[in-house]
């Protein structure tokens, strides 16, 4: 299906942000996260990789002047950083929402591994994952703290460490089926056929034949992410059913409902996702919409920004929004330093012009 632009989702400046916030919230965190609430440069300035910054450290704490304050410390004269107060009362808030909020968390990350195969994942994986799913740095590391008695740590294959979710007689509900329930068009059967929300972009027209396709499509069996399905032949449209729905789950699971379609590769041996996962939102572009900004392709799931959506929002998402406003102060702090310094050049040039105009007297022969 040929992709067509949607200026309504290429505008959605918290989704394109997010790519560019992270290494931000991780420095944050860093200052924050000292005893002393500032940092030397030096504390930072090789572990630019750590942080996925491609630039000089120092030059890109300069470039978030709303967010880092620059001072000279009391050691070598080094350049120390602190957060602006403005950066520090939404840590503050920040914190705030992780504890009010804890038990959501553990929910969200409860069932993003119980989607897996074997309803238990790597911690690699899920530190990967742990940006989208809204999780704090160290969560995992405050087990007793954070993780109720369902959690459980566990060796796999290949000496690494896992985490497992054990639940007992409880079955989970999708939130495709949770909403179905609440429209009384599901009644917790298995194989019932659920509909997807579509929601189909302005000017895009497809086939008809691919239309009448994706209308049958709507009325097949329903397969949860979180049931069993090795017993679908994985060619079938049900098994292509049963992926787009597990994309709908995690999507709606992630702070902006969106991600990095590349970061989800990673995901198809766990999940039991076919090799060209990828091609289910080319397929189904009333459901999932894919931007081409910032150089990277982002998945965005459509229903969490249409009308009255059924998409729970996540308790981290107006915290983030806010550290975005600051980063559009940033820029126009920045932009207003260019402009001084060129009015300053430019001032000097007229003066030096001047003094070298009385310098030239002429003299009579």
């Amino acid at each position: 299906m040929k992709w067509k632009k949607d200026p309504f989702f290429e505008s959605i400046v918290h989704i394109h942000k997010s790519i560019e916030l992270k290494p931000i919230i991780q420095l944050k965190n860093f200052i924050a996260n000292d005893p002393n609430g500032c940092i030397p440069i030096s504390a930072v300035s090789k572990r630019g990789l750590e942080f996925d910054i491609s630039i000089k450290v120092a030059r890109f704490l300069r470039q978030y002047p709303s967010i880092f304050e620059e001072f000279r410390g009391p050691e070598y004269n080094l350049p120390w950083f602190r957060l602006t107060p403005e950066a520090a009362e939404i840590d503050s808030e920040e914190k705030r929402v992780f504890e009010e909020c804890k038990e959501d968390m553990i929910d969200r990350l409860k069932r993003f591994i119980l989607m897996s195969k074997d309803k238990v994942l790597p911690l690699k994986i899920i530190k990967g994952m742990e940006w989208y799913l809204g999780l704090p740095e160290r969560f995992l590391e405050d087990s007793k703290g954070n993780l109720d008695e369902s959690f459980r740590f566990v060796d796999m294959e290949g000496g690494l460490k896992g985490l497992a979710v054990e639940i007992m007689g409880e079955k989970v509900l999708s939130i495709m089926q949770r909403n179905a329930m609440k429209n009384g068009v599901y009644f917790g059967g298995t194989l019932e056929g659920i509909e997807f929300p579509v929601f189909p972009s302005k000017g895009l027209r497809l086939r008809r034949k691919i239309e009448s396709w994706l209308n049958e499509f709507q009325k097949l069996p329903y397969v949860s992410p979180y049931e069993d399905f090795s017993h679908l032949d994985p060619n079938s449209d049900v098994a292509e059913k049963r992926v787009v729905g597990f994309l709908h789950e995690l999507l709606s699971l992630f702070v902006e409902h969106s991600a990095q379609r590349k970061k989800l590769l990673c995901l198809k041996k766990y999940f039991g996702l076919p090799q060209k996962v990828h091609k289910a939102f080319e397929r189904h572009p009333h459901m999932f919409y894919l931007s081409f900004k910032n150089k990277t392709c982002t998945a965005i799931l459509k229903e969490a920004y249409c009308g009255k959506s059924s998409i729970e929002r996540h308790p981290l998402l107006g915290v983030r929004k806010k550290y975005i406003q600051l980063v559009k102060e940033s820029d126009k702090i920045l932009k207003n330093r260019r402009i001084n310094n060129r009015c300053i050049k430019q001032e000097k040039s007229e003066k030096d012009s001047d003094s070298d105009s009385d310098d030239r007297i002429e003299i009579p022969l």
